[in-house]
Protein backbone atom coordinates (compact mmCIF):
# COMPACT_ATOMS: atom_id res chain seq x y z
CA UNK A 1 0.00 0.00 0.00
CA UNK A 2 2.27 2.31 0.83
CA UNK A 3 5.65 1.25 0.79
CA UNK A 4 6.18 3.72 -2.39
CA UNK A 5 4.76 6.76 -0.65
CA UNK A 6 6.89 6.67 2.85
CA UNK A 7 10.04 8.41 1.34
CA UNK A 8 7.04 11.78 0.77
CA UNK A 9 4.54 11.01 3.72
CA UNK A 10 6.70 9.05 7.15
CA UNK A 11 3.14 9.05 8.66
CA UNK A 12 2.61 6.10 6.39
CA UNK A 13 5.44 4.43 7.65
CA UNK A 14 4.17 2.35 10.63
CA UNK A 15 1.49 0.71 8.33
CA UNK A 16 3.58 0.25 5.68
CA UNK A 17 5.73 -1.51 8.38
CA UNK A 18 2.86 -3.64 9.86
CA UNK A 19 1.73 -4.95 6.23
CA UNK A 20 5.10 -6.08 5.43
CA UNK A 21 5.44 -7.61 8.61
CA UNK A 22 1.88 -9.21 8.60
CA UNK A 23 2.77 -10.59 5.20
CA UNK A 24 6.04 -12.19 6.35
CA UNK A 25 6.57 -16.22 6.14
CA UNK A 26 8.33 -15.81 10.12
CA UNK A 27 4.87 -16.22 12.35
CA UNK A 28 6.96 -14.90 15.20
CA UNK A 29 7.54 -11.67 13.34
CA UNK A 30 3.34 -11.80 12.74
CA UNK A 31 3.03 -12.54 16.40
CA UNK A 32 5.53 -9.73 17.35
CA UNK A 33 4.09 -7.18 14.88
CA UNK A 34 0.48 -7.45 16.58
CA UNK A 35 1.90 -7.36 20.15
CA UNK A 36 2.88 -3.89 19.13
CA UNK A 37 -0.28 -2.82 17.26
CA UNK A 38 -0.95 0.08 20.63
CA UNK A 39 2.02 1.60 19.52
CA UNK A 40 1.23 1.31 15.69
CA UNK A 41 -1.86 2.74 16.34
CA UNK A 42 -0.55 5.66 19.13
CA UNK A 43 1.60 6.47 16.11
CA UNK A 44 -1.05 6.53 13.71
CA UNK A 45 -3.45 8.79 15.48
CA UNK A 46 -7.49 8.04 16.58
CA UNK A 47 -8.41 8.75 12.85
CA UNK A 48 -6.00 6.85 10.74
CA UNK A 49 -6.08 3.68 13.14
CA UNK A 50 -10.25 4.02 12.88
CA UNK A 51 -10.09 4.39 9.08
CA UNK A 52 -6.84 2.02 8.04
CA UNK A 53 -5.84 0.04 10.81
CA UNK A 54 -8.98 -1.91 11.81
CA UNK A 55 -10.37 -2.45 8.44
CA UNK A 56 -6.64 -3.47 7.43
CA UNK A 57 -7.20 -5.97 10.57
CA UNK A 58 -10.42 -6.91 9.35
CA UNK A 59 -9.73 -8.41 6.48
CA UNK A 60 -6.41 -10.05 7.57
CA UNK A 61 -8.07 -12.30 9.84
CA UNK A 62 -7.06 -15.23 8.40
CA UNK A 63 -3.61 -16.25 10.10
CA UNK A 64 -1.78 -19.02 12.50
CA UNK A 65 -3.36 -19.61 16.11
CA UNK A 66 -1.44 -17.91 18.28
CA UNK A 67 -1.35 -14.66 16.14
CA UNK A 68 -5.01 -14.20 16.33
CA UNK A 69 -5.27 -14.63 20.03
CA UNK A 70 -2.88 -11.93 20.20
CA UNK A 71 -4.49 -9.71 18.08
CA UNK A 72 -8.22 -11.01 19.99
CA UNK A 73 -6.35 -9.81 23.34
CA UNK A 74 -5.16 -6.58 21.80
CA UNK A 75 -7.97 -5.53 21.16
CA UNK A 76 -9.96 -5.25 23.78
CA UNK A 77 -7.89 -2.74 25.02
CA UNK A 78 -7.83 -0.12 22.26
CA UNK A 79 -10.57 2.05 23.26
CA UNK A 80 -8.92 4.82 23.58
CA UNK A 81 -6.73 4.38 20.45
CA UNK A 82 -9.94 4.32 18.41
CA UNK A 83 -11.29 7.66 19.94
CA UNK A 84 -12.95 6.60 23.44
CA UNK A 85 -16.40 5.56 24.40
CA UNK A 86 -18.04 6.69 21.27
CA UNK A 87 -16.36 5.27 18.61
CA UNK A 88 -16.20 1.59 20.88
CA UNK A 89 -18.57 0.09 18.01
CA UNK A 90 -15.48 0.28 15.30
CA UNK A 91 -13.87 -2.62 17.03
CA UNK A 92 -16.64 -4.55 16.93
CA UNK A 93 -16.45 -5.81 13.49
CA UNK A 94 -12.55 -7.24 13.77
CA UNK A 95 -13.57 -9.00 17.02
CA UNK A 96 -16.74 -10.51 15.47
CA UNK A 97 -15.02 -12.18 12.78
CA UNK A 98 -12.52 -13.76 15.38
CA UNK A 99 -15.30 -14.75 17.63
CA UNK A 100 -16.29 -17.33 14.47
CA UNK A 101 -12.47 -18.54 14.41
CA UNK A 102 -12.65 -22.69 14.99
CA UNK A 103 -10.10 -22.45 17.63
CA UNK A 104 -11.94 -22.44 20.61
CA UNK A 105 -8.81 -20.25 22.90
CA UNK A 106 -9.02 -17.81 20.18
CA UNK A 107 -12.94 -17.28 20.29
CA UNK A 108 -13.10 -17.57 23.68
CA UNK A 109 -10.38 -14.58 23.93
CA UNK A 110 -12.50 -12.10 21.69
CA UNK A 111 -15.98 -13.08 23.30
CA UNK A 112 -14.04 -11.70 26.61
CA UNK A 113 -12.53 -8.80 24.83
CA UNK A 114 -16.16 -7.60 23.16
CA UNK A 115 -17.81 -8.21 26.94
CA UNK A 116 -15.14 -5.39 27.75
CA UNK A 117 -15.89 -3.30 24.72
CA UNK A 118 -19.66 -3.32 25.69
CA UNK A 119 -19.10 -2.09 28.56
CA UNK A 120 -18.02 1.14 26.54
CA UNK A 121 -21.17 1.14 24.79
CA UNK A 122 -24.03 3.71 25.84
CA UNK A 123 -27.54 1.94 25.26
CA UNK A 124 -28.00 3.82 22.15
CA UNK A 125 -24.80 2.44 21.18
CA UNK A 126 -25.25 -1.19 22.41
CA UNK A 127 -28.75 -1.55 20.03
CA UNK A 128 -27.55 0.01 17.22
CA UNK A 129 -24.33 -2.06 17.05
CA UNK A 130 -23.83 -4.52 19.57
CA UNK A 131 -27.44 -6.53 19.99
CA UNK A 132 -27.46 -6.57 16.14
CA UNK A 133 -23.49 -8.57 16.22
CA UNK A 134 -25.21 -10.91 19.32
CA UNK A 135 -27.86 -11.57 17.08
CA UNK A 136 -25.53 -12.30 14.08
CA UNK A 137 -23.38 -14.70 15.51
CA UNK A 138 -26.52 -16.18 17.40
CA UNK A 139 -27.94 -16.85 13.76
CA UNK A 140 -24.18 -18.01 12.10
CA UNK A 141 -24.30 -21.02 10.29
CA UNK A 142 -21.12 -22.22 11.56
CA UNK A 143 -21.42 -23.71 15.93
CA UNK A 144 -18.56 -21.61 16.18
CA UNK A 145 -20.26 -18.41 16.08
CA UNK A 146 -23.39 -19.86 17.69
CA UNK A 147 -21.37 -21.22 20.58
CA UNK A 148 -19.39 -17.35 21.00
CA UNK A 149 -23.00 -15.44 20.84
CA UNK A 150 -23.63 -17.08 24.36
CA UNK A 151 -21.26 -15.39 26.39
CA UNK A 152 -22.06 -11.81 25.33
CA UNK A 153 -26.21 -12.17 26.19
CA UNK A 154 -25.43 -11.01 29.82
CA UNK A 155 -23.45 -8.02 28.95
CA UNK A 156 -26.04 -6.31 27.01
CA UNK A 157 -29.59 -7.40 28.44
CA UNK A 158 -29.81 -5.49 31.40
CA UNK A 159 -28.88 -1.74 29.47
CA UNK A 160 -30.96 -2.49 26.64
CA UNK A 161 -35.25 -1.55 25.93
CA UNK A 162 -37.76 -3.73 26.61
CA UNK A 163 -38.32 -5.10 23.07
CA UNK A 164 -34.75 -5.99 22.32
CA UNK A 165 -34.59 -7.88 25.81
CA UNK A 166 -37.22 -9.76 24.62
CA UNK A 167 -35.82 -10.47 21.47
CA UNK A 168 -32.53 -11.48 23.55
CA UNK A 169 -34.12 -13.95 25.31
CA UNK A 170 -35.68 -15.12 22.28
CA UNK A 171 -32.53 -15.62 20.62
CA UNK A 172 -30.64 -17.09 23.99
CA UNK A 173 -34.21 -19.72 23.83
CA UNK A 174 -33.40 -20.79 20.20
CA UNK A 175 -29.80 -21.83 21.13
CA UNK A 176 -30.38 -23.32 24.02
CA UNK A 177 -32.70 -25.75 21.68
CA UNK A 178 -29.78 -25.61 19.17
CA UNK A 179 -29.16 -29.10 16.80
CA UNK A 180 -25.40 -28.69 17.69
CA UNK A 181 -24.84 -30.01 21.54
CA UNK A 182 -21.32 -27.57 21.72
CA UNK A 183 -24.02 -24.84 21.38
CA UNK A 184 -26.15 -25.93 23.28
CA UNK A 185 -23.30 -27.33 26.00
CA UNK A 186 -22.14 -22.81 25.91
CA UNK A 187 -25.75 -21.87 26.50
CA UNK A 188 -25.94 -24.45 29.74
CA UNK A 189 -22.56 -22.70 31.01
CA UNK A 190 -23.63 -19.25 30.93
CA UNK A 191 -27.02 -19.64 31.63
CA UNK A 192 -26.68 -19.08 35.13
CA UNK A 193 -24.96 -15.76 34.09
CA UNK A 194 -27.61 -14.80 32.23
CA UNK A 195 -30.19 -15.22 34.82
CA UNK A 196 -28.63 -13.32 37.07
CA UNK A 197 -29.75 -10.13 35.20
CA UNK A 198 -32.65 -11.35 34.12
CA UNK A 199 -36.06 -10.19 35.50
CA UNK A 200 -37.12 -12.29 38.18
CA UNK A 201 -40.79 -12.85 36.46
CA UNK A 202 -38.67 -13.62 32.90
CA UNK A 203 -36.41 -16.02 34.73
CA UNK A 204 -39.46 -17.98 35.60
CA UNK A 205 -41.74 -17.98 32.67
CA UNK A 206 -38.44 -18.13 30.31
CA UNK A 207 -35.64 -19.40 31.53
CA UNK A 208 -36.93 -21.70 34.12
CA UNK A 209 -38.22 -23.94 30.99
CA UNK A 210 -34.83 -23.62 29.11
CA UNK A 211 -32.77 -24.78 32.02
CA UNK A 212 -35.02 -27.91 33.07
CA UNK A 213 -34.51 -28.95 28.70
CA UNK A 214 -30.84 -28.34 29.33
CA UNK A 215 -30.87 -30.30 32.56
CA UNK A 216 -32.75 -33.25 30.04
CA UNK A 217 -30.68 -33.24 27.24
CA UNK A 218 -29.62 -36.60 25.87
CA UNK A 219 -25.67 -35.28 26.52
CA UNK A 220 -23.98 -35.88 29.91
CA UNK A 221 -21.54 -32.71 28.89
CA UNK A 222 -24.86 -30.42 28.77
CA UNK A 223 -26.62 -31.76 31.82
CA UNK A 224 -23.43 -31.31 33.71
CA UNK A 225 -23.42 -27.55 32.76
CA UNK A 226 -27.18 -27.91 33.71
CA UNK A 227 -26.61 -29.33 36.92
CA UNK A 228 -23.37 -26.55 37.45
CA UNK A 229 -26.75 -23.79 37.09
CA UNK A 230 -28.23 -25.06 39.50
CA UNK A 231 -27.20 -23.00 42.32
CA UNK A 232 -26.82 -19.36 40.68
CA UNK A 233 -30.59 -20.02 39.07
CA UNK A 234 -31.72 -21.49 42.76
CA UNK A 235 -30.37 -17.96 44.19
CA UNK A 236 -32.83 -15.62 42.59
CA UNK A 237 -36.00 -17.50 42.94
CA UNK A 238 -37.90 -15.94 46.24
CA UNK A 239 -38.13 -19.92 48.44
CA UNK A 240 -42.00 -20.52 47.86
CA UNK A 241 -40.84 -21.33 44.06
CA UNK A 242 -38.18 -23.20 45.11
CA UNK A 243 -39.58 -26.80 45.33
CA UNK A 244 -41.73 -26.27 42.61
CA UNK A 245 -39.28 -24.88 40.15
CA UNK A 246 -35.69 -26.42 41.01
CA UNK A 247 -35.71 -28.75 43.22
CA UNK A 248 -37.18 -32.09 40.49
CA UNK A 249 -33.92 -31.19 38.46
CA UNK A 250 -32.28 -30.97 41.14
CA UNK A 251 -33.30 -34.36 42.28
CA UNK A 252 -32.95 -35.81 38.75
CA UNK A 253 -29.83 -34.88 38.19
CA UNK A 254 -28.25 -36.60 41.40
CA UNK A 255 -29.79 -39.31 40.48
CA UNK A 256 -28.12 -38.88 36.63
CA UNK A 257 -27.18 -42.22 35.09
CA UNK A 258 -23.86 -40.38 33.89
CA UNK A 259 -21.61 -40.28 37.01
CA UNK A 260 -20.36 -36.87 35.88
CA UNK A 261 -23.75 -35.22 36.37
CA UNK A 262 -23.76 -36.57 39.78
CA UNK A 263 -20.42 -35.26 40.25
CA UNK A 264 -21.03 -31.62 39.61
CA UNK A 265 -24.22 -31.65 41.62
CA UNK A 266 -22.10 -32.78 44.82
CA UNK A 267 -19.45 -30.77 43.85
CA UNK A 268 -22.00 -27.21 43.93
CA UNK A 269 -23.88 -28.97 46.89
CA UNK A 270 -22.56 -26.79 49.32
CA UNK A 271 -23.31 -23.72 46.93
CA UNK A 272 -26.82 -25.15 46.06
CA UNK A 273 -27.86 -25.59 49.87
CA UNK A 274 -27.41 -21.81 50.93
CA UNK A 275 -29.39 -20.79 47.32
CA UNK A 276 -32.37 -23.02 48.95
CA UNK A 277 -32.65 -21.82 51.69
CA UNK A 278 -32.49 -24.06 55.67
CA UNK A 279 -35.80 -25.64 55.30
CA UNK A 280 -35.61 -27.35 52.20
CA UNK A 281 -31.81 -27.81 53.12
CA UNK A 282 -33.33 -29.71 55.72
CA UNK A 283 -36.22 -31.50 54.25
CA UNK A 284 -34.71 -32.58 50.53
CA UNK A 285 -31.12 -31.82 50.56
CA UNK A 286 -30.23 -33.93 52.86
CA UNK A 287 -31.76 -37.14 51.66
CA UNK A 288 -29.66 -36.40 48.51
CA UNK A 289 -26.63 -35.79 49.83
CA UNK A 290 -26.95 -38.76 51.85
CA UNK A 291 -27.01 -40.75 48.48
CA UNK A 292 -24.21 -38.61 46.93
CA UNK A 293 -22.21 -39.90 49.71
CA UNK A 294 -23.74 -43.95 48.96
CA UNK A 295 -23.07 -43.36 45.32
CA UNK A 296 -21.20 -46.40 43.24
CA UNK A 297 -18.98 -44.17 41.61
CA UNK A 298 -15.72 -43.16 43.61
CA UNK A 299 -15.42 -39.88 42.17
CA UNK A 300 -18.97 -38.80 43.54
CA UNK A 301 -18.36 -40.01 47.42
CA UNK A 302 -14.81 -38.37 47.29
CA UNK A 303 -16.51 -35.02 45.77
CA UNK A 304 -19.45 -35.19 48.44
CA UNK A 305 -17.08 -35.99 51.48
CA UNK A 306 -15.51 -32.95 50.69
CA UNK A 307 -18.37 -31.03 51.10
CA UNK A 308 -19.26 -33.02 54.62
CA UNK A 309 -18.16 -30.24 56.80
CA UNK A 310 -19.41 -27.37 55.15
CA UNK A 311 -22.80 -29.26 54.85
CA UNK A 312 -23.06 -29.80 58.45
CA UNK A 313 -22.08 -26.36 59.18
CA UNK A 314 -24.62 -24.72 57.00
CA UNK A 315 -27.56 -26.82 58.44
CA UNK A 316 -30.52 -25.40 60.80
CA UNK A 317 -29.14 -25.07 64.09
CA UNK A 318 -32.11 -27.13 65.46
CA UNK A 319 -32.15 -29.47 63.30
CA UNK A 320 -28.05 -30.07 62.93
CA UNK A 321 -27.36 -32.91 65.39
CA UNK A 322 -30.37 -35.16 64.34
CA UNK A 323 -29.21 -34.97 60.87
CA UNK A 324 -25.93 -35.09 61.46
CA UNK A 325 -26.03 -38.12 63.56
CA UNK A 326 -28.83 -39.69 62.09
CA UNK A 327 -28.18 -39.46 58.11
CA UNK A 328 -24.51 -38.42 57.99
CA UNK A 329 -22.81 -40.16 60.31
CA UNK A 330 -23.76 -43.85 59.24
CA UNK A 331 -21.97 -42.61 55.79
CA UNK A 332 -18.95 -41.54 57.07
CA UNK A 333 -18.85 -44.43 58.78
CA UNK A 334 -18.90 -46.50 55.42
CA UNK A 335 -16.17 -44.21 54.03
CA UNK A 336 -13.44 -44.41 56.49
CA UNK A 337 -13.62 -47.82 55.03
CA UNK A 338 -13.95 -47.16 51.62
CA UNK A 339 -11.67 -49.10 49.49
CA UNK A 340 -11.00 -46.08 47.09
CA UNK A 341 -7.89 -44.01 49.06
CA UNK A 342 -9.08 -40.71 47.20
CA UNK A 343 -12.34 -40.90 49.22
CA UNK A 344 -10.78 -41.92 52.00
CA UNK A 345 -8.37 -39.33 51.84
CA UNK A 346 -11.21 -36.49 51.01
CA UNK A 347 -12.93 -37.89 54.25
CA UNK A 348 -9.44 -37.45 56.35
CA UNK A 349 -9.19 -33.90 55.27
CA UNK A 350 -12.25 -32.68 56.99
CA UNK A 351 -13.52 -35.06 58.69
CA UNK A 352 -11.88 -33.52 62.15
CA UNK A 353 -13.63 -30.21 61.68
CA UNK A 354 -16.78 -31.76 62.43
CA UNK A 355 -15.52 -32.13 66.20
CA UNK A 356 -16.71 -28.06 67.07
CA UNK A 357 -20.06 -28.96 65.09
CA UNK A 358 -20.76 -31.97 67.42
CA UNK A 359 -19.29 -31.44 70.49
CA UNK A 360 -17.43 -32.84 72.86
CA UNK A 361 -19.54 -36.14 73.80
CA UNK A 362 -20.16 -36.88 70.55
CA UNK A 363 -16.25 -36.60 69.31
CA UNK A 364 -15.27 -38.84 72.27
CA UNK A 365 -17.69 -41.37 71.59
CA UNK A 366 -18.67 -41.50 67.39
CA UNK A 367 -15.78 -39.59 65.65
CA UNK A 368 -12.71 -40.61 67.94
CA UNK A 369 -12.83 -44.28 66.77
CA UNK A 370 -13.15 -42.83 62.73
CA UNK A 371 -10.27 -40.66 63.62
CA UNK A 372 -7.74 -43.74 64.81
CA UNK A 373 -9.31 -45.98 62.60
CA UNK A 374 -7.58 -43.46 59.92
CA UNK A 375 -4.57 -42.87 61.63
CA UNK A 376 -4.08 -46.85 60.84
CA UNK A 377 -4.93 -46.39 57.19
CA UNK A 378 -2.55 -48.09 54.78
CA UNK A 379 -2.84 -44.86 52.40
CA UNK A 380 -0.06 -42.09 54.26
CA UNK A 381 -2.20 -39.20 51.93
CA UNK A 382 -4.82 -40.61 54.77
CA UNK A 383 -3.16 -40.63 57.86
CA UNK A 384 -1.47 -37.23 56.47
CA UNK A 385 -4.68 -35.51 56.33
CA UNK A 386 -5.51 -36.63 59.92
CA UNK A 387 -2.73 -35.12 61.38
CA UNK A 388 -2.86 -32.04 59.43
CA UNK A 389 -6.03 -30.92 61.11
CA UNK A 390 -5.85 -32.06 64.38
CA UNK A 391 -6.30 -28.45 65.87
CA UNK A 392 -9.97 -28.80 65.48
CA UNK A 393 -9.58 -32.14 67.76
CA UNK A 394 -7.72 -30.44 70.35
CA UNK A 395 -10.22 -27.49 70.80
CA UNK A 396 -12.20 -29.88 71.70
CA UNK A 397 -11.27 -33.21 73.29
CA UNK A 398 -7.55 -31.58 74.29
CA UNK A 399 -5.06 -34.18 72.01
CA UNK A 400 -4.38 -37.11 74.79
CA UNK A 401 -7.35 -39.24 73.61
CA UNK A 402 -5.24 -39.30 70.14
CA UNK A 403 -1.74 -39.68 71.34
CA UNK A 404 -0.88 -43.43 71.64
CA UNK A 405 -2.01 -43.78 68.09
CA UNK A 406 -0.78 -40.97 66.88
CA UNK A 407 2.78 -41.20 67.55
CA UNK A 408 3.25 -44.44 65.13
CA UNK A 409 1.15 -42.79 62.67
CA UNK A 410 4.09 -40.40 62.62
CA UNK A 411 6.79 -42.33 62.96
CA UNK A 412 5.49 -44.27 59.95
CA UNK A 413 5.29 -41.14 58.00
CA UNK A 414 8.08 -39.85 58.81
CA UNK A 415 10.29 -42.82 57.30
CA UNK A 416 7.62 -43.16 54.32
CA UNK A 417 8.94 -43.90 50.76
CA UNK A 418 7.93 -41.22 49.02
CA UNK A 419 9.93 -37.90 50.12
CA UNK A 420 6.81 -35.80 49.69
CA UNK A 421 5.24 -37.48 52.53
CA UNK A 422 8.18 -37.02 55.02
CA UNK A 423 8.25 -33.43 53.56
CA UNK A 424 4.76 -33.01 54.29
CA UNK A 425 5.43 -34.28 58.29
CA UNK A 426 7.94 -32.56 58.66
CA UNK A 427 5.81 -29.19 57.85
CA UNK A 428 3.43 -30.62 60.67
CA UNK A 429 5.89 -30.78 63.06
CA UNK A 430 6.22 -27.18 64.50
CA UNK A 431 1.92 -27.24 65.50
CA UNK A 432 2.15 -31.45 66.40
CA UNK A 433 5.18 -29.65 68.99
CA UNK A 434 2.58 -26.81 70.46
CA UNK A 435 -0.16 -29.28 70.95
CA UNK A 436 2.15 -32.32 72.50
CA UNK A 437 3.64 -30.53 75.09
CA UNK A 438 7.32 -30.11 75.49
CA UNK A 439 8.30 -32.93 77.98
CA UNK A 440 6.18 -35.60 75.30
CA UNK A 441 7.89 -34.16 72.17
CA UNK A 442 11.51 -34.27 73.80
CA UNK A 443 10.93 -38.21 74.33
CA UNK A 444 9.32 -39.15 71.47
CA UNK A 445 9.84 -36.55 68.30
CA UNK A 446 13.09 -34.86 68.91
CA UNK A 447 15.53 -37.75 67.73
CA UNK A 448 12.65 -37.82 64.75
CA UNK A 449 13.80 -34.38 63.95
CA UNK A 450 17.08 -35.04 63.70
CA UNK A 451 16.99 -37.86 62.02
CA UNK A 452 15.47 -35.74 58.73
CA UNK A 453 18.40 -33.39 59.21
CA UNK A 454 20.82 -36.40 57.28
CA UNK A 455 17.89 -37.76 54.73
CA UNK A 456 19.17 -38.46 51.56
CA UNK A 457 17.24 -35.98 49.59
CA UNK A 458 18.28 -32.35 50.02
CA UNK A 459 14.36 -30.77 50.06
CA UNK A 460 13.86 -32.80 53.63
CA UNK A 461 17.48 -31.93 55.16
CA UNK A 462 15.84 -28.35 54.02
CA UNK A 463 13.12 -28.59 55.43
CA UNK A 464 14.46 -30.39 58.87
CA UNK A 465 16.53 -27.29 59.18
CA UNK A 466 14.37 -24.92 58.86
CA UNK A 467 12.10 -26.80 61.64
CA UNK A 468 14.61 -26.62 64.47
CA UNK A 469 14.58 -23.04 63.83
CA UNK A 470 10.13 -22.98 64.29
CA UNK A 471 10.48 -25.77 67.49
CA UNK A 472 13.19 -23.50 69.36
CA UNK A 473 11.22 -20.18 68.27
CA UNK A 474 8.33 -22.39 70.20
CA UNK A 475 10.31 -23.75 72.90
CA UNK A 476 13.19 -21.11 73.29
CA UNK A 477 16.70 -21.04 73.11
CA UNK A 478 17.62 -23.02 76.84
CA UNK A 479 15.84 -25.63 75.46
CA UNK A 480 17.90 -25.37 72.48
CA UNK A 481 20.97 -25.92 74.12
CA UNK A 482 19.90 -28.33 76.50
CA UNK A 483 18.63 -31.19 72.99
CA UNK A 484 19.57 -29.65 70.02
CA UNK A 485 22.71 -27.98 69.90
CA UNK A 486 24.54 -31.32 71.19
CA UNK A 487 23.17 -33.02 68.26
CA UNK A 488 23.50 -30.50 65.46
CA UNK A 489 27.51 -29.65 67.11
CA UNK A 490 28.30 -33.65 66.47
CA UNK A 491 27.26 -33.35 62.51
CA UNK A 492 30.44 -31.09 61.92
CA UNK A 493 32.60 -34.64 62.39
CA UNK A 494 30.58 -36.19 60.50
CA UNK A 495 32.72 -38.38 57.28
CA UNK A 496 29.80 -37.27 55.08
CA UNK A 497 30.74 -34.12 54.20
CA UNK A 498 27.27 -33.28 52.95
CA UNK A 499 25.98 -33.75 56.77
CA UNK A 500 29.30 -30.93 57.55
CA UNK A 501 26.94 -28.77 55.09
CA UNK A 502 23.88 -29.63 56.43
CA UNK A 503 25.12 -28.62 60.24
CA UNK A 504 26.46 -25.48 58.54
CA UNK A 505 22.42 -24.47 57.26
CA UNK A 506 21.44 -25.33 60.47
CA UNK A 507 23.66 -23.48 62.08
CA UNK A 508 22.36 -20.12 59.72
CA UNK A 509 18.97 -20.43 61.26
CA UNK A 510 19.76 -21.01 64.75
CA UNK A 511 21.77 -18.27 64.99
CA UNK A 512 19.05 -15.89 64.14
CA UNK A 513 16.76 -17.77 67.46
CA UNK A 514 19.39 -18.65 69.87
CA UNK A 515 20.40 -15.07 71.04
CA UNK A 516 23.88 -14.00 71.00
CA UNK A 517 25.24 -16.24 74.11
CA UNK A 518 24.90 -19.23 72.59
CA UNK A 519 25.76 -18.39 69.23
CA UNK A 520 29.23 -16.76 70.35
CA UNK A 521 29.52 -19.02 73.09
CA UNK A 522 28.62 -22.99 71.54
CA UNK A 523 27.90 -22.06 68.16
CA UNK A 524 30.76 -20.04 66.80
CA UNK A 525 33.89 -21.77 67.71
CA UNK A 526 32.71 -24.99 65.79
CA UNK A 527 31.97 -23.48 62.70
CA UNK A 528 35.61 -21.54 62.88
CA UNK A 529 36.92 -24.93 63.11
CA UNK A 530 35.49 -25.85 60.04
CA UNK A 531 37.66 -23.52 57.79
CA UNK A 532 40.29 -25.94 57.64
CA UNK A 533 37.87 -28.43 56.12
CA UNK A 534 39.00 -31.04 53.38
CA UNK A 535 36.08 -30.04 51.03
CA UNK A 536 35.89 -27.03 49.55
CA UNK A 537 32.05 -26.70 49.12
CA UNK A 538 32.51 -27.49 53.18
CA UNK A 539 34.85 -24.22 53.68
CA UNK A 540 32.71 -21.56 51.27
CA UNK A 541 29.59 -22.63 53.53
CA UNK A 542 31.87 -21.79 56.75
CA UNK A 543 32.37 -18.14 54.92
CA UNK A 544 28.74 -17.92 54.14
CA UNK A 545 27.62 -18.91 57.49
CA UNK A 546 30.50 -16.68 59.26
CA UNK A 547 28.55 -13.41 56.87
CA UNK A 548 24.97 -14.98 57.71
CA UNK A 549 26.03 -14.87 61.87
CA UNK A 550 27.96 -12.28 62.17
CA UNK A 551 24.32 -9.78 63.01
CA UNK A 552 24.17 -12.02 66.07
CA UNK A 553 27.11 -12.32 67.53
CA UNK A 554 29.00 -10.27 70.37
CA UNK A 555 30.95 -7.68 68.51
CA UNK A 556 33.45 -8.36 70.63
CA UNK A 557 34.35 -11.53 68.61
CA UNK A 558 34.65 -10.16 64.94
CA UNK A 559 37.87 -8.79 64.48
CA UNK A 560 40.13 -11.56 66.86
CA UNK A 561 38.02 -14.18 65.90
CA UNK A 562 36.19 -13.57 62.46
CA UNK A 563 38.03 -12.00 60.32
CA UNK A 564 41.04 -13.90 60.78
CA UNK A 565 39.57 -17.36 59.51
CA UNK A 566 37.86 -14.96 56.16
CA UNK A 567 40.93 -13.51 55.15
CA UNK A 568 42.84 -16.84 55.04
CA UNK A 569 39.94 -18.22 52.99
CA UNK A 570 40.42 -14.90 50.98
CA UNK A 571 43.51 -16.54 50.17
CA UNK A 572 42.35 -20.49 49.86
CA UNK A 573 43.43 -22.32 46.28
CA UNK A 574 40.00 -22.80 45.61
CA UNK A 575 38.18 -20.17 43.46
CA UNK A 576 34.41 -20.27 44.91
CA UNK A 577 35.95 -19.84 48.35
CA UNK A 578 37.82 -17.34 47.60
CA UNK A 579 34.96 -15.25 46.19
CA UNK A 580 32.54 -16.36 49.05
CA UNK A 581 34.69 -15.29 51.53
CA UNK A 582 35.25 -11.69 49.84
CA UNK A 583 31.80 -11.45 50.19
CA UNK A 584 31.68 -12.19 53.86
CA UNK A 585 34.39 -10.03 54.28
CA UNK A 586 32.54 -6.66 52.23
CA UNK A 587 29.31 -7.86 54.00
CA UNK A 588 30.56 -7.73 57.57
CA UNK A 589 32.72 -4.56 56.81
CA UNK A 590 29.09 -2.75 55.67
Amino acid sequence: MAASDSGTDDSLYPIAVLIDELKNEDVQLRLNSIKKLSTIALALGVERTRSELIPFLTETIYDEDEVLLALAEQLGNFINLVGGCEYAHVLLSPLESLATVEETVVRDKAVASLRAVSAHHSPQALEQYFVPLVQRLAGGDWFTSRASACGLFSVCYPRVSAPVKEELRGNFRSLCQDDTPMVRRAAAYKLGEFARVVEVEYVKSDLIPMFVTLAQDEQDSVRLLAAEACAAVAALLPPEDMEQLVMPTVRLRAEDASWRVRYMVAEKFVELQQAVGLELARTDLAQIFQALLKDTEAEVRAAAAEKVKDFCMNLDKAHQEQIIMTMILPQIKDLVCDLNQHVKSALASIIMGLSPIVGRQNTIEHLLPLFLTQLKDECPEVRLNIISNLECVNEVIGIQQLVQSLLPAIVELAEDTKWRVRLAIIEHMPLLAGQLGQEFFDEKLTGLCMSWLIDHVYAIREAATLNLKKLVEQYGAAWAETNVIPKVLAMSREQNYLHRMTYLFCINVLSEVCGKDITTRVLLPTVLSMADDNVANVRFNVAKTLQKMAPYLDPAVIQPQVKPVLEKLNVDPDVDVKYFASEAIAGIAG
